[in-house]
């Protein structure tokens, strides 16, 4: 399970991670494994819209059990699967880099962190330094 502490701490440690690595500004958010938001930081200078794709990132991720980078993969080789798992899902999947999958000791999904904002590689890059800063196991 991840603890709100752990998750605001990923989300502020993602933001300050793509700001000292001067990337523009980036928001993310943390959901559960369930897809449930735990917490939510939009950095600043960052455009309004950043919530519903940092969202769609991390729901996409925790929901198919892929990372967003497996998910652009699928995508690409079977746009049918993903457009049909975006349709289920009611549009809500960000199907690109920046959604991370998080993981227990024993590799179960526990939930997922979402960031946007720079390039969707540069987004992932940081989600992990804020993954690992707040003592989470990250895949992106």
């Amino acid at each position: 399970m991840i603890t709100t502490d752990q998750a605001l701490k990923a989300v502020t440690e993602t933001v300050a991670a793509g700001r000292e690595r001067g990337m523009k500004p980036l928001s993310a958010i943390m959901l559960d494994a369930g897809g449930h938001p735990l917490a939510f930081l939009r950095g600043e200078g960052a455009s309004p819209g950043r919530y519903a794709i940092a969202h769609g990132k991390a729901y996409g991720a925790v929901m198919l059990g892929m990372t967003g980078t497996q998910q652009m993969n699928r995508a690409e080789s079977q746009a049918y699967f993903m457009n049909a798992a975006n349709g289920v899902f009611g549009g809500q999947v960000v199907p690109v880099p920046g959604g991370l999958l998080v993981r227990d000791g024993e590799g179960r999904v526990i939930g997922a962190l979402g960031v946007t904002g720079d390039t969707s590689d540069n987004d992932a890059e940081a989600g992990l330094a804020g993954l690992q800063a707040a003592g989470l196991d990250g895949e992106a």
